[in-house]
């Protein structure tokens, strides 16, 4: 990373991550077609909702006739942690139209987010429309026809799982969380750490008791309190 915030920045930033969205949106549209969706609309599914694993709970509940509210509900469980994120990058739009507000919003994902937060360690706290609008289209134009390739393969291909195109998506976020890791100078290494560590057994114990779903935001909203406590009282 360089701390340009332009188009070809971030085109070029943006590049490590389309693996990984390619590799689970694929998976998806193999999902998709297994479950009776035809690639029309595996694709407008992508291109409407696109909400990543969302879209997932959605083919699976279709496949079971739930209920369109419980959907709906379920759908927006999975990502509410999408309102902490746009909160969290609201302040460096302040200066930005309501209309280039509503894009970035609308096409934030969780590698964008966490592709930007990385981004601040090199530009002096600073982002802009351009170069993060430039990471969501491209993240969104990949998700869109890695969605209807892999529902073209799925005529052909039953299980993604066998490919190991289901670990895609992990193997990205554990690249993105070493690189801000090792390149975020204003917090100490070992509260960093500390955290992360947190968040681990946060989340496995957390599985036991609480839906996977309001997970996500409950140990995101957790986290976020330890490592300032942490960070005040020991660093």
């Amino acid at each position: 990373m360089n701390n340009e915030l332009n188009v070809p920045s971030a085109a070029k930033e943006t590049l490590p991550t389309v693996f990984g969205y390619i590799g689970i949106g694929v998976a998806f549209g193999i999902v998709g077609k297994a479950a009776g969706l035809s690639p029309l609309l595996v694709t407008l599914m992508s291109i409407i909702t696109y909400a990543g694993s969302a879209q997932f709970v959605i083919v699976s509940m279709l496949v079971t006739h739930s209920p369109m509210l419980s959907i709906v509900l379920s759908v927006f469980l999975v990502n509410s942690r999408m309102i902490l994120m746009s909160t969290t990058l609201a302040p460096y739009f302040k200066k930005e139209s309501l209309l280039k507000n509503v894009l970035v919003g609308t096409l934030l994902t969780d590698e964008s987010f966490a592709l930007g937060m990385n981004k601040l360690n090199y530009t002096d706290n600073r982002l802009n429309f351009s170069w993060f609008n430039t990471a969501n289209i491209i993240a969104y134009a990949t998700w869109i026809i890695s969605s209807l390739v892999g529902a073209v393969l799925g005529n052909f291909i039953s299980n993604p799982e066998k490919f190991g195109l289901d670990f895609a998506l992990i193997a990205m976020f554990i690249g993105l969380l070493y690189l801000q890791l090792i390149s975020d100078k204003s917090i100490n290494f070992n509260l960093q750490l500390i955290v992360v560590g947190f968040v681990l057994v946060a989340i496995y114990l957390g599985l036991i008791f609480i839906p996977s779903s309001l997970l996500i935001l409950l140990v995101t909203l957790v986290a976020c309190t330890f490592g300032v406590v942490m960070k005040h009282v020991f660093f």
